[in-house]
C-alpha cells in the first residue's frame, strides 16, 4: 500500500451547511456539537469529509471518549505493586503470583438492551469477553448486574425475560459460566434498564498482549465475523443520548451476536498468543474499525494505511462511513510482523474464521484510509482519542437533597416482625435470583467453588492452590439518598463479600450508570460517587484498574438513580480447604453477629421501601476502621475453618441475612434482638456467622483482637425463622419462607 495525499473527489464530501429552517447539519445528526465540529476543522485545517466526520463522531461520542467524566476519573487510585495493566487498555491486569495474571473488565449495554433486550444483552456479553481475551487471557467467568422497572408492568417483564435469555444464550453457547450478580427493580429503571456485565480471565505472565499497533511495517489483520450494517450508530451513539418514548429517536440498529463465532475467535486468538504471532490486538466494540485502527496506532505513536475494500463484508455497497462506524460483533484486529502473516492466516483457517489483511502501520501519526481506490480520510490517528473533548460540566448539590434527608418515617409502634419478613422475602429485588441464574451454566470448566446465591463467588485456578473471589455490588436507592456514602459503602461491601470466601481484596473495576450529564444535579451525583469510591479504595489500599461510564440513562427527561456498580477481585492463596457457603449451616450451630452495635438507621433500607413505599432520610456513613476490622475477621473465620457459613448484612438487613442462611441450609433459627430496627437496618461493616460450639471461644478472641464488636444472638435448629424480644415472638415457618423466597420473581412473571 502507498500513501496518497490527494483527497477523494467532491462527491464524498459532506453536504453544505443548511440555512435556518432546514434540517440540522450532518455533524449534529451524528451527535456532535458545533464547537466539536469546529475543533475537527481546526485539527484538519479544512472541513472534514464524510468518512472523517464519521470517525470523529463515534470516537468523540460520550461512550467512547468519556468527555463528560474524564476530568473526574483521574481521582481514582490506580497503582499498586500487583497492578500490571491499569486503566486505558482493553482490561485491567493484576499479578496473582507464581507467573499467573488475572484480567478483569466491566461494561454496560444499557441502551441497546432497552431497544432489543435479547441481542442487547447477548452482544454485551460478547463485547466484555473480547475485552478480556484481547489481553491474552482465557475468560473463565461472568457476573451480571441488571436492573429493571417493577414487574407489575408488562414491558418490564418483557425486558427482564429478554435480557436474562440473552445473557444465558450467549454465555452458555460460548462456554463461559455466569456465576454471580444481582437483579434489582425500581420505578426509575422502567424506561431505562441497566445491563452491566463483568468478566474475569486468567493467563500466564508471558501471554500478556497489549492493544498496540507495533512498529512501522506491522500488518493489520481483521479476524472474525464479516462486517455489516448492524450496529451502525450502535453503542457509541445509543449511549450518548437519552430516549424519547414518543418520537422513538436515538434508536439505531442493535448488533446481532453469534456466540459460536465468538468461541472460534477466542480459541484462534489464544493460539496466536501462545505461538507469539501477534505484536498487539484490539477488539472491535464501540466505534468499530474507527477505534481498531486509531487507538492502537496512537498507543504506538504511529500511523496507518488502510484499504477498506479489503474488509470482508456481508452486505454489498457499504460506504466508507458505514464500514468505519459499523459495530458488527465477533471481530478482532491483530497487528502482525510481516513474517508472521501467513502463519496468522493459517490459524484463522484452522479455526474456520475469516481473516483479511486490511492495513499497514507506518511511521508518522497519519491515518490514511482508502476506499474504492480513493483516499477518503487522512487525519492524525491520535486526534481521535487524545484530542477528544474534555468537559468540566456545571455541577451542584441538588436543592432537594436537604429535604430528602429530612424526609424520614416516624415509627410509633414496632411493626409485625413476621409480616415484615414475609413481605421482604416476596420482594423480587432481595428475594432469590435463582430463576435467572439457573438459566446460566455456572459449572462450566468445573472451576466454580462458591457459586450463585452467595455473597461472593470463588473460582479455583486449576493446578494451583489459588482461588479468585469476585463480588459485584450496586444499590441505586442508597446512592440516590447520598451518592458519596452510598458508593463508598459499595466498595466496603464488595471487599467484605470477597473476604468471606477467604480472599484478600486486590482490585476494583467500576461501572458508573447515571442520567443526563448536562444536568448539574447529575454531574454532582457523579463527582460525589467518584470521590466516595476513591476514598474507600484508598483506605483499603485497593487500586481501580478499569471501568466504564454510562451517561444519558434517561427517558422522557426522567433520570435513573445514580447507580455505580463495583466489581471487586480478591485472591485466596491458598484457598480455604472448605470455603464458607450459605448452605452449610446445621442444627446446633450458634448464630453470631459482627460489626457496629448500634445499627438502627433505616434510611434507604429495603424495609422502608417495601413496607411503606418510602425513600428518604440519610444513610449512615462508612467507618474505614470498622470496615478493615470486619474484613480481617471475616477472612480469618473463612481461612481458619471456624465458620462454615458467613453472610454480609446488606439488602434487607440482619433478618434477611439470617433468613437466607436458613433457607439455603433448610435449618430454622431462634434468635433474640434488643431493638427491632436492628433487624432491618442496612448499616455497613456487619455480617453474621454460623459458628460450631467448639469454635466459639476462638471466634470471640479473633473479633476482640481486631476490635470488632461481636455477640451470640441465637441458635440454629427447628422448622421456623424466629426472632423474639421480652417474650414477644415473630416467627415464619421455614417451608413458607422458602417458597416465598424462591417464587417472588417467577410468580410475577407468570402473569
Amino acid at each position: 500500500m502507498t500513501s496518497n495525499t490527494e483527497l477523494a473527489p467532491e462527491e464524498n464530501a459532506l453536504p453544505p451547511e443548511p440555512s435556518d429552517g432546514n434540517p440540522p447539519p450532518v455533524h449534529q445528526l451524528l451527535g456532535m456539537t458545533d464547537d466539536e465540529y469546529a475543533t475537527v476543522c481546526e485539527i484538519l485545517g479544512r472541513e472534514p469529509r464524510s468518512a472523517e466526520l464519521a470517525m470523529y463522531s463515534v470516537m468523540w461520542s460520550e461512550h467512547c471518549s468519556y468527555k463528560s467524566s474524564r476530568i473526574h476519573l483521574g481521582r481514582f487510585p490506580t497503582e499498586a505493586p500487583w497492578v500490571v495493566v491499569g486503566p486505558g487498555e482493553n482490561a485491567g491486569v493484576v499479578d496473582l503470583g507464581d507467573g499467573w495474571l488475572a484480567a478483569l473488565r466491566i461494561e454496560s449495554h444499557n441502551h441497546p438492551s432497552f431497544v432489543e433486550p435479547y441481542q442487547g444483552a447477548a452482544t454485551g456479553v460478547g463485547g466484555i469477553l473480547r475485552d478480556v481475551f484481547t489481553m491474552g487471557a482465557r475468560p473463565i467467568a461472568l457476573w451480571d448486574q441488571i436492573r429493571f422497572g417493577p414487574l407489575d408492568q408488562s414491558k418490564n417483564r418483557y425486558l427482564l425475560n429478554g435480557v436474562v435469555a440473552g445473557i444465558a444464550g450467549y454465555g452458555n453457547a460460548v462456554g463461559v459460566p455466569t456465576v454471580g450478580g444481582e437483579i434489582a427493580f425500581e420505578e426509575c429503571y422502567t424506561g431505562n434498564p441497566l445491563v452491566n456485565v463483568m468478566c474475569l480471565g486468567i493467563l500466564r505472565d508471558d501471554e500478556l498482549v497489549l492493544g498496540t499497533a507495533g512498529e512501522p511495517g506491522s500488518i493489520a489483520v481483521l479476524l472474525g465475523a464479516a462486517t455489516g450494517r448492524d450496529g451502525i450508530g450502535g453503542a457509541s451513539v445509543l449511549a450518548s443520548a437519552g430516549f424519547d418514548e414518543e418520537s422513538g429517536a436515538k434508536r439505531p440498529s442493535v448488533q446481532v451476536g453469534d456466540p459460536f463465532e465468538e468461541k472460534k475467535l477466542i480459541e484462534a486468538c489464544l493460539e496466536l498468543y501462545r505461538n507469539k504471532l501477534v505484536v498487539g490486538v484490539q477488539d472491535l466494540g464501540a466505534a468499530g474499525l474507527s477505534c481498531a485502527f486509531s487507538e492502537p496506532a496512537a498507543r504506538a505513536d504511529a500511523g496507518m494505511i488502510v484499504d477498506l475494500n479489503r474488509v470482508h463484508v456481508r452486505e454489498d455497497g457499504m460506504s466508507a462511513p458505514e464500514l468505519l462506524m459499523s459495530e458488527s460483533q465477533e471481530r478482532m484486529m491483530a497487528f502482525v510482523h510481516p513474517d508472521n502473516v501467513d502463519a496468522v492466516l493459517a490459524v484463522a483457517e484452522k479455526w474456520e474464521i475469516d481473516a483479511s489483511v486490511v492495513g499497514e502501520v507506518k511511521a508518522g501519526g497519519s491515518l490514511d484510509v482508502y476506499h474504492n481506490g480513493e483516499l477518503v480520510a487522512q487525519l492524525p490517528a491520535a486526534s481521535l482519542s487524545e484530542d477528544a473533548p474534555k468537559y468540566d460540566r456545571p455541577l451542584g448539590e441538588p436543592g432537594w437533597m436537604e429535604d430528602l434527608w429530612s424526609n424520614t418515617v416516624t415509627f410509633v409502634a414496632r411493626p409485625g416482625i413476621a409480616d415484615s419478613l414475609l413481605k421482604m422475602l416476596d420482594d423480587p429485588s432481595i428475594a432469590s435470583a435463582a430463576w435467572a441464574y439457573e438459566q446460566y451454566d455456572h459449572m462450566l470448566f468445573l472451576n466454580t467453588v462458591v457459586g450463585p446465591g452467595n455473597d461472593g463467588s470463588l473460582l479455583r485456578i486449576k493446578g494451583t492452590n489459588k482461588g479468585l473471589a469476585v463480588s459485584t455490588d450496586g444499590n441505586g436507592r442508597l446512592c440516590y439518598l447520598d451518592p458519596w456514602r452510598g458508593s463508598a459503602r459499595l466498595v466496603y461491601e464488595a471487599a467484605l463479600n470477597v473476604a468471606m470466601t477467604g480472599a484478600k481484596p486486590m482490585a476494583v473495576v467500576d461501572n458508573l450508570n447515571f442520567g443526563n450529564p448536562e444536568k448539574p444535579d447529575v454531574m454532582w451525583q457523579f463527582r460525589e460517587t467518584v470521590d466516595g469510591i476513591s476514598e474507600a479504595c484508598e483506605r483499603l489500599g485497593i487500586p481501580v484498574v478499569g471501568g466504564n461510564v454510562s451517561f444519558y440513562n434517561e427517558t422522557d427527561g426522567l433520570d435513573i438513580y445514580p447507580t455505580p456498580v463495583i466489581g471487586l477481585l480478591g485472591l485466596a492463596d491458598p484457598m480455604p480447604a472448605i470455603p464458607p457457603s450459605h448452605d452449610r449451616v446445621t442444627d446446633g450451630m450458634e448464630l453470631w453477629v459482627f460489626g457496629p452495635e448500634r445499627a438502627i438507621n433505616l434510611a434507604g433500607s429495603a424495609f422502608e421501601q417495601i413496607t411503606f413505599g418510602h425513600v428518604g432520610g440519610r444513610p449512615s456513613p462508612p467507618d474505614p476502621t470498622m470496615a478493615k476490622a470486619a474484613i480481617e475477621v471475616a477472612t480469618r473465620l473463612a481461612c481458619d475453618g471456624l465458620s462454615p457459613a458467613l453472610h454480609d448484612i446488606s439488602d434487607g438487613g440482619l433478618i434477611m441475612a439470617v433468613s437466607e442462611l436458613c433457607i439455603a441450609s433448610q435449618v430454622g433459627v431462634t434468635a433474640s434482638y434488643k431493638d427491632w430496627r436492628s433487624l432491618f437496618c442496612e448499616d455497613p461493616h456487619r455480617f453474621v456467622a454460623a459458628v460450631p460450639t467448639e469454635h466459639t471461644e476462638a471466634v470471640a478472641a479473633i473479633a476482640d483482637e481486631a476490635g470488632l464488636p461481636s455477640s451470640r444472638i441465637g441458635i440454629f435448629g427447628g422448622g421456623e425463622i424466629s426472632f423474639e424480644r421480652k417474650g414477644v415472638r415473630g416467627a415464619v415457618d421455614l417451608a413458607i419462607a422458602t417458597e416465598t423466597f424462591y417464587n417472588a420473581i417467577p410468580r410475577r412473571l407468570a402473569h
